[in-house]
């Protein structure tokens, strides 16, 4: 038995691929860190990886989350500007005995040592929707919310073998302060995966999911 599920219509090439990999015998850990890192590498999907829509000073900020459900091994990563797949930081970071949980500098240091990918990850259309939303707040036209072009997504997948994984990846809230890191890098908020339980991943507006304990 094996399975996969994801959050948005975003998820669906990526999940493709990663339920290619579990059905023929591959393990939950390849079959997430790919179907992710396929929604990165989208440049149209406005709020992951590459092309995702930039905070307030038109920097694009990623954080993102991965969890072993068999030995409860995590990393996570926020924050990191300009490399290409956070997802696969944070798969990496699973397997240190410390420091999980990188943000900023501390985490583009750690990737950069690791012989991750650099990349700009601000792309044209993203800048032409930041420059847009600045013109309409300063006409006043509309008012920026929290749920204004922001999704994360999350997946959660089970292998032939009983092992279970969860991940997250986002850009967050658009036009964000700088530095600012919603739930889904936070173990136990954004995901959370227990391979004899189940697992779970949230999307939305991370200081309402982390109120609620969700």
């Amino acid at each position: 038995m094996w399975g996969m599920i994801a959050t948005w219509r975003m998820a669906v090439e990526g999940l493709t691929e990663g339920a290619n990999t579990l059905e023929k015998g591959g393990s939950a850990e390849e079959a997430i860190v790919k179907a992710i890192s396929e929604v990165e590498d989208f440049p149209y999907y406005k709020s992951v990886g590459y092309g995702g829509l930039p905070n307030e000073e038109m920097e694009v900020e990623l954080d993102a989350a991965y969890m072993n459900g068999t030995t409860l091994d995590f990393g996570a990563v926020g924050a990191v500007k300009d490399f290409k797949n956070p997802i696969k930081i944070a798969r990496r970071l699973s397997v240190e005995k410390a420091n999980n949980f990188l943000v900023g500098v501390g985490a583009e240091k750690f990737a950069h040592k690791e012989g991750f990918e650099r990349k700009t990850m601000l792309t044209d259309r993203a800048k032409i929707h930041y420059k847009n939303r600045v013109h309409k707040l300063n006409q006043q036209e509309n008012e920026l919310t929290p749920y204004s072009g922001h999704d994360t997504v999350g997946m959660v997948a089970l292998d032939q073998q009983g092992l279970m994984t969860a991940g997250t990846s986002t850009s967050g809230l658009f036009m964000k302060k700088p530095g600012r890191v919603g739930d889904s890098p936070v173990i136990g908020s954004g995901l959370y995966v227990d391979s004899e339980i189940g697992g779970a991943t949230a999307t939305g507006l991370g200081e309402d999911l982390m109120k609620g304990m969700v």
